[in-house]
């Protein structure tokens, strides 16, 4: 069953209005081949600009083909807690600087570390690579005493894909998670019956329509594999899940058939989609306040199946 939050905030709808306007436009018509491309990685280095807060420490992780910053807020002692967030981006765009925010809140909120993991994106390798690199982030934490039973597994749009693939990967290879959350999470390559919702119009910014396109180029597949999408997976055994979205998104969908199959499957599922929000929502915790109660939802779940008590946040500081 979906819980639905009702409600827009002003924040909220501004936040809408702006991403309708202009990031939808833009996405649509920016090229994913070709020189103008390789633009997308300004994102992130701009993003590498914004402060960080004070009240966390970060360590450089650099390990194969991935690196990563870990997150600990200051002044808490450390255990075998933790938590690996994978950031979204549609495997094209994206890192931890654009998502250092929304890690330094989950660090916060919960008290535990948080692994924020730089994956291989298209141009270094396919989604196949994502994963691969997300599980090999997954044995470092091990190999530096953190237990997988105590771990929490998260992340947003692709990077909820790989969050649940990696969760996969890793029950297949004898390890137990504690818990899994997707935020906005783009499960399902085939973008057949999700551009029939009605969600495929009122969707804020993500051009529904592309993808698919988008799944062929990153998946290096003209026609992608089923199995490489984890809603089509075997599911049991998966660790409880906790899923949130967006009422209006195109990956709404996603969430719901994602649900669906996990209880089927015999895996404790919450869904929560709150009205009237743009896609991956929760990464602008800092800007709305929907985000923000997204984030003390995950911060209740994660706390809770890894068994430690929550820190409240005040402001930027953890109490």
């Amino acid at each position: 069953m979906m819980i639905i939050h009702e409600g827009v905030s002003h924040q909220a709808k501004v936040v809408g209005r702006f991403a309708r306007t202009f990031v939808r436009p833009a996405l649509a018509m920016y090229p994913t081949r070709g020189p103008l491309s390789h633009g997308r990685h300004a994102i992130e280095a701009v993003a590498k600009a914004q402060p960080r807060s004070r009240r966390v420490r970060v360590r450089k992780v650099r390990y194969g083909y991935w690196d990563a910053e870990l997150v600990r807020p200051r002044g808490v002692r450390p255990g075998v807690e933790s938590i690996v967030y994978f950031h979204g981006g549609g495997f094209l765009f994206c890192g931890t600087a654009t998502h250092r925010k929304v890690v330094e809140q989950l660090a916060l909120r919960t008290g535990l570390p948080v692994l924020s993991v730089n994956y291989r994106q298209h141009g270094r390798g396919t989604v196949r690579e994502a994963v691969a690199d997300g599980l090999d982030a997954v044995e470092w934490m091990l190999a530096h005493g953190y237990e997988s039973s105590r771990m929490v597994l998260a992340g947003d749009s692709a990077g909820g894909h790989v969050a649940f693939s990696v969760a996969m990967a890793a029950r297949d290879q004898g390890m137990t998670l504690a818990g899994l959350v997707g935020l906005s999470p783009w499960l399902e390559f085939d973008n057949t019956e999700r551009c029939a919702t009605p969600n495929a119009r009122s969707e804020h910014y993500l051009p529904s329509a592309r993808l698919g396109r988008i799944a062929q180029l990153v998946t290096g597949q003209p026609i992608v594999e089923p199995a490489l999408s984890p809603v089509n997976g075997n599911l049991r055994g998966l660790p409880s899940t906790l899923l949130i979205c967006s009422t209006d998104e195109v990956l709404r969908h996603d969430s719901e058939l994602a649900a669906a199959r996990l209880a089927a499957a015999g895996v404790p599922v919450e869904v929560h989609a709150w009205q009237g929000q743009v896609h991956a929502f929760p990464v602008l915790a800092d800007l709305i306040p929907e985000g923000s109660a997204a984030l003390d939802l995950v911060a209740d779940f994660v706390t809770e199946h890894v068994g430690r008590s929550r820190l409240r946040v005040v402001g930027d500081i953890a109490v």
